[in-house]
């Protein structure tokens, strides 16, 4: 039986800010919340962010290891809390990681576990980073995976298109916030038939 959970990955306050202009992708993430809140499909928020002291950052990780000098991104602070735009609801998991992928460092497997979650729908910044990373992991966990083309985004809109349209689709089913939609809404019929 398919089992799908709807992650929401990295649109807390510090990364959503430089993305904010995309406005579109904004309403696609938005959009998909939504949807999944009236499907009964769980919402599960992902962020990065570090305990005080950064004791989970390695000298040896390039990109982390620059938060830690420059400060910031612990867990109390407003650039790591979820953005107002796709606000958690009360019982939706806030799940917390210490690196690129959704898996690492947090307890999200153990969640889906609980919750019987076998397939994962992926939205979030960056298509190249938390996107890019828990697609992988997940495959390799044997998930099923959507990912939603138009509610991702990345710094380089190239780098997204090639994931998109050539990496992802031998992973996952890479579809438009509209299409899974619809998707859902036939599978819905069919099943009340």
């Amino acid at each position: 039986m398919n089992h799908p959970a709807l992650l929401v990955m990295d649109m807390q306050n510090g990364i959503v800010s430089r993305f904010q202009e995309n406005q579109a992708m904004m309403n696609a993430v938005q959009k998909s919340v939504e949807v999944a809140r009236q499907k009964g499909i769980p919402v599960i928020f992902v962020r990065v962010a570090f305990s005080e002291g950064y004791p989970e950052v390695s000298p040896k990780n390039k990109a982390f290891s620059q938060v830690q000098q420059m400060g910031g991104m612990t867990v109390s602070e407003y650039a790591t809390q979820i953005h107002e735009s796709v606000q958690p609801r009360t019982g939706e998991p806030i799940v917390t990681k210490y690196r690129v992928s959704a898996f690492a460092g947090s307890n999200l497997e153990v969640i889906l576990r609980a919750k019987q979650i076998d397939t994962l729908i992926l939205t979030g910044i960056a298509t190249s980073g938390v996107v890019l990373s828990t697609l992988r992991e997940a495959a390799d966990k044997d998930f099923a995976i959507t990912v939603l083309e138009d509610a991702c985004a990345d710094p380089d809109s190239e780098v997204h298109r090639v994931l998109m349209e050539k990496v992802f689709p031998r992973q996952a089913t890479v579809q438009t916030v509209d299409e899974w939609v619809n998707t859902l809404n036939s599978t819905h019929t069919q099943t009340t038939n």
